[in-house]
């Protein structure tokens, strides 16, 4: 005979539901009936009061508020977010100073650079892999290496070379170009490369030295910046891994060289939340004072929506 006889439940002690307390509740955090022909701020304030839809107000109110103070809003994003193409949302956010320095990757950066040369971008790896023939586009790696070569000598970063190469040789679609309009505005485009992981590093016109030359440079440029974030915001969209670490290793060393980097906002928008985005970007910078938020789902439809809610409140 088992050592083990099923509990008798008769005795089991209850409570009135109406003595529990409860998070959620229809009078605070449900959501109000859409209309239709309702503004986007009224429609922003029927979603309910909770979980992503407060993350989603929370990072608007942080950025709208940053902006009325002069404190800077750093986007930091992966190469996803160029490809699917929400360069003129962001580019509008850019034109209208809410975006005031922008980080990315390299993958990125050759995006960027390949919708204002042709106006496209995004090869398909797994037609051309076999072949031998995927990254080797004469135009994408010779153009920026050779770009990245040519500004060597003058002193400026990864971001602001090609960026400066697009406005110079007059790309046809640079009017796309997140880099190029850095350029133009005079704000911060810094890229941050990992040596290898790009297709333009295929390249016959490819030097080692020049990139990490270029890309060191602006590490310590957004170092910068990061040391100057206190009542700002740090947006990483789209990088999982390079742009939150990055961001950790900048405000690191901002600390250690005195500036007092404070009260500050973090957001990670990303398809899946990964560990280094919330340590790095969401926890961890956070712990001493700040904020941080997470918002999962498509970049395609949560970065309009954030944009048009921004430039909405800011009149």
């Amino acid at each position: 005979m088992s050592r083990y006889q099923p509990l008798e439940t008769g005795q089991i002690k209850t409570y009135p539901l109406a003595s529990r307390d409860n998070k959620v509740n229809v009078r605070e955090h449900f959501a109000a009936n859409p209309v239709a022909g309702m503004s986007l701020a009224g429609f922003i304030d029927t979603l309910p009061r909770l979980l992503g839809a407060e993350s989603l107000r929370g990072v608007i109110e942080a950025v709208v508020a940053a902006r009325r103070e002069g404190r800077p809003v750093v986007l930091a994003m992966g190469g996803h977010v160029i490809k699917c193409g929400l360069q003129p949302v962001l580019k509008q956010l850019i034109e209208a100073d809410v975006i005031t320095a922008v980080a990315m990757n390299g993958s990125a950066a050759i995006h960027d650079f390949e919708v204002s040369l042709v106006g496209a971008t995004s090869e398909d790896v797994g037609a051309v892999l076999h072949a031998g023939d995927f990254g080797f586009a004469e135009e994408t790696g010779g153009g920026m290496n050779l770009a990245l070569k040519n500004a060597l000598p003058e002193g400026w970063g990864f971001g602001e070379a090609i960026g400066r190469h697009i406005l110079a040789k007059e790309h046809e679609h640079r009017d796309y170009s997140l880099l190029a309009t850095c350029a133009e505005k005079g704000i911060p485009a810094t890229v941050h490369v990992a040596i290898g992981t790009d297709i333009i590093h295929q390249h016959p016109e490819f030097d080692g030295a020049v990139t990490g030359e270029m890309s060191a440079r602006d590490f310590r440029l957004l170092t910068a910046v990061v040391a100057d974030l206190s009542g700002g915001v740090w947006l990483n969209v789209g990088s999982a891994v390079v742009m939150p670490e990055i961001f950790l290793k900048a405000l690191s060393i901002a600390q250690n060289l005195g500036h007092r980097v404070e009260n500050f906002t973090t957001a990670n928008f990303d398809m899946t939340q990964h560990y280094r985005p919330l340590q790095n970007v969401v926890k961890r910078p956070t712990s001493g004072g700040g904020r941080g938020f997470t918002l999962t789902g498509h970049h395609e439809i949560n970065l309009p929506l954030l944009a048009a809610a921004i430039l909405d409140r800011m009149g």
